[in-house]
């Protein structure tokens, strides 16, 4: 099933945010149907960065096709600004495409951007961003890529200027919209009324983010038909993986920290090592047909 094709099912769609082929084998195993590859969770991970515009297209894409490697499903990939301009906004397309993605999220940010949930951003003018989506629709090679606009006019011009701002990204050809870091659950439930049936919606749920943290059966019954949770893996394995080197630090042993840990087998288990290994073994000392 396609990701246009899923979307036009009532039940909500949750897309956890991942960073590599790990965490999205993981999230696969645990039964979810997409995933989100972050922007700012490929920062946090591969530069040990803020999300405040570092990184790159090309950093994106890559990971996008090691993702893609490792997983089937479907897969929405920041886009950020598109990187630049309408003509790098069409590169942005044409790049994550061949790398496997499924829908390409794309924002109203200057470039360079910064978390939708970090203060003082600022915006183009609305006009250029129906411009990138307009480029991007042209460039992309199947209508199952699917566009997604957010703006993040909320927070610099206010929920009114937000929703205008969305409507002309609805005329423009967005597949889906995403208006960021509203700030309240009226403010969801007004953006979801307006919106209605129109076209899909994405909610984003940042732990400790402008938006109250809403389960995805409220965000479904409110009309939403997307909801991810991008940095939460990040945040969760950060705070793990800082509790392991100050314990491994303080006891010179991992003993300590067994129990919140797997051994080597039960990562190899995990990952599918032997499983790989037995399907190697069908190419070894094969004569030619």
């Amino acid at each position: 099933m396609t990701l246009r094709e899923r979307l036009q099912l009532q039940s909500i769609l949750v897309a956890p945010g991942v960073y590599d082929g790990l965490t999205a084998n993981l999230a696969e195993q645990a039964g979810f149907e997409a995933l989100y590859l972050s922007g700012a969770a490929v920062a946090y991970t591969r530069l040990g960065r803020p999300d405040i515009g570092l990184t790159s297209v090309t950093e994106m894409a890559e990971t996008m096709s090691l993702i893609r490697d490792r997983v089937d499903l479907p897969v929405i990939i920041d886009a950020d600004t598109g990187f630049g301009n309408a003509l790098n906004a069409q590169r942005t397309m044409r790049l994550y495409e061949r790398a496997g993605a499924s829908a390409l999220q794309v924002e109203d940010q200057t470039f360079p951007k910064r978390c939708g949930h970090l203060a003082d951003k600022s915006l183009i003018p609305a006009g250029e961003m129906v411009g990138k989506i307009a480029a991007m629709a042209d460039a992309r090679q199947s209508d199952d890529t699917l566009i997604i606009a957010r703006t993040d006019a909320v927070a610099t011009e206010g929920f009114d200027a937000a929703v205008e701002r969305a409507d002309l990204y609805v005329e423009a050809g967005a597949d889906v919209l995403f208006i960021e870091a509203l700030r309240s659950g009226d403010e969801l439930q007004r953006a979801a009324s307006h919106f209605g049936d129109r076209i899909p919606l994405l909610a984003n749920m940042v732990e400790g983010g402008a938006t109250p943290l809403q389960s995805t059966s409220d965000l479904e019954a409110l009309g939403y038909s997307i909801v991810i949770f991008p940095g939460g893996i990040v945040r969760a394995l950060a705070k793990t993986a800082s509790d392991y080197y100050e314990s491994l630090h303080a006891n010179g042993t991992n003993r300590p920290f067994a129990d919140r840990m797997y051994d080597f087998n039960g990562l190899n288990d995990r990952i599918g090592t032997a499983e790989m290994l037995e399907h190697g073994l069908r190419y070894e000392n094969r004569e030619a047909d």
